[in-house]
């Protein structure tokens, strides 16, 4: 985590649809726009944009607006927001990025999370969860979330995990399990996940884009591999 604030670039660039309202306060707070590569910062408007910025790997940190959780900008907190930033009020975290492969082949990268799920409402299977080489549980589910701090607050939290700040590892969290008991993780380092028994094809889901089919006993391995500099939103006074 860095505290690094920049009292003299003004220009930004926009990621993202909005209907206008974040270019509107964005210029209201006398921001100029420009490229990634000059912009002092990058805002990103929806989950869809922030993805698609930081697997650009720009220059400078990123703002994500409407995302959800406590590391986004609210809509109607634009104008709080950006007149904060104004006044250089630039604090940044630095979010893990996972890397997610399916055996031996990299097949993708998560801002926010990756899950294994049936294709099929209402098809159970059996996942396996390990920890590195510790093995974790294994249990009946609709599937299994393992989800960066930056995506804890999505679904993973939908499905009962705990929101996580930076630094403090990923949530391991299985979805509809079939059982009354169930836990969930916080794991620091590689997890690796398998489809122990399956009643109907499982996909590997990552940011929301269905990436692979996984068949049974194929060790699916997540493991955080960069970071992602975002901006903090600013605290109200």
């Amino acid at each position: 985590m860095s505290g690094a604030r920049d009292d003299t670039a003004t220009a930004v660039s926009l990621r993202g649809d909005d209907d206008g309202r974040v270019e509107r306060a964005l210029r209201a707070a006398e921001f100029a726009f420009s490229d990634p590569e000059e912009a002092s910062f990058v805002v990103a408007v929806g989950e869809r944009a922030l993805v698609d910025a930081v697997r650009e790997r720009p220059n400078g940190p990123i703002l994500p607006v409407d995302v959800g959780g406590q590391h986004s900008v609210s809509p109607s907190a634009l104008d709080d927001a950006f007149a904060a930033l104004a006044e250089t009020d630039r604090r940044t975290v630095d979010h893990p990025l996972l890397s997610v492969a399916v055996g031996d082949e990299r097949v993708a990268d998560a801002v926010f999370d990756a899950m294994l799920v049936t294709n099929e409402p209402a098809r159970i299977s059996e996942y396996a969860v390990r920890s590195g080489d510790d093995p974790l549980d294994a249990f009946r589910a609709d599937g299994v979330v393992v989800a960066t701090p930056l995506g804890s607050s999505g679904y993973a939290r939908a499905a009962g995990g705990p929101v996580l700040t930076p630094g403090t590892g990923l949530g391991v969290v299985p979805v509809s399990p079939f059982s009354t008991r169930w836990d969930s993780w916080v794991v620091d380092g590689v997890v690796s996940l398998s489809v122990e028994r399956d009643e109907g094809a499982v996909s590997l889901v990552v940011d929301g884009d269905r990436a692979t089919t996984v068949d049974p006993h194929v060790p699916v391995r997540i493991e955080p591999s960069a970071e992602a500099t975002l901006l903090r939103p600013p605290t109200p006074e």
